[in-house]
């Protein structure tokens, strides 16, 4: 209640102001008047006893300003200190620009940065102790994150001590059947114990049963949160729906959390039981594992407990499992990747250009601050306490804070929203953590903390550095002030470390762009240009004979080449530019095998499949149509694999078979071909076996499609005509060359490398260029009466401007050539990142150095101009 009754009496205070000044004013002129009287009274003549009352009774301004806080008035003087500080931006647009973008750009950044930090490592992942999870591959002398089979998974799961469930995954999608014809569905399957596993339960519906993925059992299917949203409206009543996949029915038995996803598996809209039936090869791998760790059991006891049954299955198996371990990664680490230390290391970062940012905006501060000591030397005089000018201060930064944050926040929103959106979609499905992103509010609580300890530092910065104790001597001198030198050292140390910093990211920055343009430009081993391209699946129900899949494939060839504009159509089981996966082992015929493990990259292409790519032939023939399963086996390699098998021969006539095949499969190679990138940009040849599509055939398949028009134009023909031959037959993954080359997993990785580095690298120059400005104009404020006098003294213009920028310069070179030592220390770290360029490129390292001079001097140019246009008169007269 009492609270509640100084609140009224504020209020009425408020509204009846000027009744209340008009009664302090009479309070303090009747008080005055007791004064003189009384002095008066003891002899005082009447004019000295009007004066010593008014000594006696203090300022009338501050005894104004006391009352007005005693009775609750602070409140009004903070909003006119609020007006009063926007009126001081407004009239100083030039500071108020450069403070703000300045402090904005740094605001935003770090915001940006820790939402990802927040969303991918602050989040916790949506499963039940992620901790105590891992995945599970099979390593073989290619690498070591490769798929087990399914026969493995069966021996790993029965011979191993330390998991207390063990389940596996395979990321291959669907035909969804549809009243319009069969699309691509994006799925998963998976073992039937695999959400419990994760510890994951369903929202709606229930969790696969066990024994469910028998083929004898019903087929069952599980929809992702989204999936049930997009295509079912989010109706309760789709569970014990029925969905056609693949041509077999499928009964929605659930629906998986909102916030469930799974990288490894991702994109996925429905998850299958696999049918475990059909899972018998040991020498067929397309599986990963999933498993958890039983309490107490430590990652490094686990993965050697694996490792030892990898072993003894490879001792028994020598044929299949020869060359095969096995190999563990934790779960987070798996779907994180290497984003965490490059998300910590990015924030670090962030952190630090907000740093210099505030020092910067804190430097052009005190610059300002030196013009307006006169300013507080007569509001002092006039009356204002300490503590109000320092109230006036605190406000003006809380202005320059909340302009600068909401801008950041904004900007960070914007930011986030963008990047997402060009993220291709292919990339953000294995970080699906970003869906989540957003300014929540852990990210809104951090913008607050920086944004306050920002309004901290610019609050005390210039109110510290105004001496109260030298008022009436500031309003004498008119603003002189001492040397400063405690400041100018540390800003010139500053500005040294930002200039260094700005060569280091500006150097990181040419060199990924220039990595960039090298991969953008690799020899593919074919022309990307008028090159259209379409994936195609058919119903194994309907098309899993062999002459039935090639009989679909001619007519897809034959409809397509009646397109106005196509040249050429050839078919692959796989699109090149890919994973490079999809390989097969091999043994010279003639030769001594002693178990050597000749694993190569595996594709079934068309006759007229190299010239629709206009790839190179370097010795026999490419395959013809006559090339077919009532011919001997042909195979045509790549130069990779000629120049690994069969150096100083001619690999034309040698016959080559599968590992382990009947001699009825031996092939002979009629031709080598020049190296087609089957896998990314960035990676490294690989041995590759192409055999004839009609001797291998299958009812997945891509066409790739020539044409002499635009070929965005003809990727909606191109499906409108696979659906006219069996609308039973899905089409997906319409897309040209180009596009796919620039929306690849090597590209994105390269150009957002590049993208980012360049975008810190821009802040850098930024905050140098502001830093050193700052430097120099408050070097060139604090030696206004020198420059004066050397100008009375009859000293030119051009060598002012020479005394200014030598300063400067000094100060680039310094920070140019510690740069450049730390480009070169650093330049050797990043070389992964590179492609076709070496770390201590010349001329990147020249072109930048050169540009952040010019710039750097550009800023020093300006308060070199402003110190040449002294009037010495004025500067002594004020002197």
């Amino acid at each position: 209640m009492q609270a509640l009754a100084r609140f009224f009496r504020k209020l009425s205070l408020l509204v009846r102001r000027e009744q209340f000044q008009r009664g302090l004013d009479e309070e303090m002129a009747f008080h005055r008047e007791q004064v003189e009287r009384d002095l008066e009274s003891e002899g005082m003549a009447g004019e000295a006893a009007r004066f010593a009352a008014r000594r006696q009774f203090g300022n009338d301004t501050r005894v104004k300003e006391q009352s007005h806080e005693v009775v609750g008035f602070w409140f009004e003087s903070l909003v006119q200190d609020i007006r009063f500080a926007l009126r001081q931006l407004r009239k100083n647009p030039g500071f108020a620009g450069t403070a703000i973008l300045v402090l904005t750009l740094g605001i935003s950044v770090s915001v940006a940065f820790f939402a990802f930090v927040d969303a991918a490592l602050i989040r916790p992942l949506p499963y039940r102790q992620p901790g105590r999870m891992a995945i599970l591959y099979e390593s073989i002398p290619l690498g070591p994150r490769f798929h087990l089979s399914y026969p493995d998974y069966l021996d790993w799961k029965r011979l191993n001590k330390v998991f207390s469930s063990l389940d596996v995954y395979e990321n291959f999608g669907f035909m969804l059947s549809t009243p319009s014809g069969a699309q691509q569905a994006e799925g998963a399957r998976v073992s039937d114990g695999f959400f419990r596993t994760l510890g994951v339960t369903p929202v709606l519906g229930r969790d696969f049963r066990i024994g469910e993925g028998e083929p004898s059992q019903p087929r069952v299917v599980l929809l992702s949160y989204g999936a049930w949203q997009k295509r079912y409206g989010g109706r309760r009543e789709v569970v014990g729906q029925t969905v056609t996949l693949d041509g077999t029915p499928n009964t929605i038995v659930g629906v998986l959390p909102r916030d469930f996803h799974f990288a490894p598996a991702e994109p996925a809209d429905f998850w299958s039981t696999m049918v475990a039936g059909d899972r018998n090869c040991r020498g067929c791998h397309s599986f990963y594992g999933v498993a958890r760790l039983k309490d107490g059991v430590s990652f490094a006891t686990a993965f050697a407990d694996i490792k030892a049954i990898a072993r003894q299955l490879e001792l028994k198996y020598p044929d299949s499992n020869r060359d095969q371990a096995a190999f563990m990664l934790p779960l987070p680490e798996v779907i994180l990747g290497d984003i965490r230390p490059i998300l910590l290391v990015l924030l670090s970062g962030a952190g630090l250009l907000l740093l210099i940012a505030c020092v910067n905006v804190a430097s052009l501060l005190l610059v300002r601050a030196e013009s307006r000591r006169r300013e507080m030397a007569v509001r002092g005089a006039l009356g204002a306490s300490p503590a109000r000018l320092v109230r006036q201060l605190i406000s003006e930064g809380f202005v320059l804070v909340t302009i600068s944050s909401l801008l950041g926040i904004a900007a960070a929103d914007w930011g986030m929203r963008l990047v997402t959106r060009l993220v291709p979609k292919d990339v953000l499905a294995g970080m699906p953590y970003l869906h989540s992103l957003s300014l929540g509010p852990r990210v809104i609580a951090f913008a607050i903390a920086i944004s306050c300890a920002a309004a901290l530092l610019f609050s005390l910065t210039p109110a510290l550095r105004l001496q109260f104790s030298e008022v009436r001597a500031d309003l004498a001198e008119g603003g002189r002030g001492y040397a400063g030198t405690v400041w100018r050292k540390l800003g010139t140390n500053l500005v040294i470390v930002e200039l260094a910093t700005a060569m280091l990211l500006l150097t990181g920055a040419g060199l990924l762009t220039r990595s960039f343009y090298r991969l953008l430009n690799v020899d593919t081993g074919m022309r990307t240009d008028h090159l259209a391209m379409l994936q195609i699946a058919a119903p194994l129900s309907t098309y899993s004979k062999p002459e039935k899949s090639t009989a679909l494939e001619k007519q897809v060839v034959a409809q397509i080449g009646k397109l106005p504009g196509v040249s050429s159509v050839g078919i692959s089981n796989q699109l090149p530019l890919g994973d490079a996966d999809g390989t097969t082992q091999f043994v010279i015929v003639g030769r001594p095998y002693h178990g050597e493990h000749n694993e190569v990259t595996h594709r079934s292409v068309s006759s007229a499949y190299f010239s629709t790519l206009q790839a190179r032939l370097l010795a026999g023939r490419l395959f013809t149509e006559a090339d077919d399963h009532s011919t001997a086996h042909v195979a045509i390699i790549n130069r990779f694999m000629a120049n690994q098998y069969f150096r100083g021969e001619n690999p034309i006539g040698m016959r080559i078979n599968y590992n382990g095949a009947p001699a009825t499969s031996i092939t002979q190679i009629v031709g080598v071909i020049d190296d087609v990138r089957e896998g990314q940009l960035d990676f490294q040849g690989r041995a590759t076996w192409y055999v004839p599509f009609y001797q291998n055939p299958g009812p997945f398949f891509a066409a790739m499609v020539r044409t002499s028009q635009d070929p965005h134009e003809l990727i909606p023909a191109l499906t409108k005509v696979v659906q006219q031959i069996d609308p039973d037959v899905a089409t997906f993954g319409g897309i040209t060359m180009e596009d796919r080359i620039h929306d690849s997993q090597a590209a994105y990785l390269h150009r957002s490398s590049a993208w980012l580095v360049s975008c810190f690298a821009g802040l850098a120059l930024i905050l140098g260029v502001v830093g050193l400005y700052g430097v120099i104009a408050y070097s060139v404020s604090q030696r206004t009466r020198e420059i004066g006098v050397r100008m009375a003294l009859g000293a030119q213009r051009g060598s002012v401007y020479r005394l200014i920028l030598k300063e400067a310069s000094w100060l680039v070179a310094i920070g140019i050539t510690a740069g450049l030592l730390c480009s070169l220390a650093a330049t050797s770290l990043m070389r992964k990142l590179l492609f076709g360029i070496s770390p201590w490129d010349a001329s990147t390292l020249a072109t930048v150095a050169a540009a952040l001079a010019v710039a750097a001097l550009a800023a020093s140019y300006l308060p070199a101009r402003r110190a040449a246009s002294v009037n010495p008169v004025e500067a002594l007269r004020a002197e």
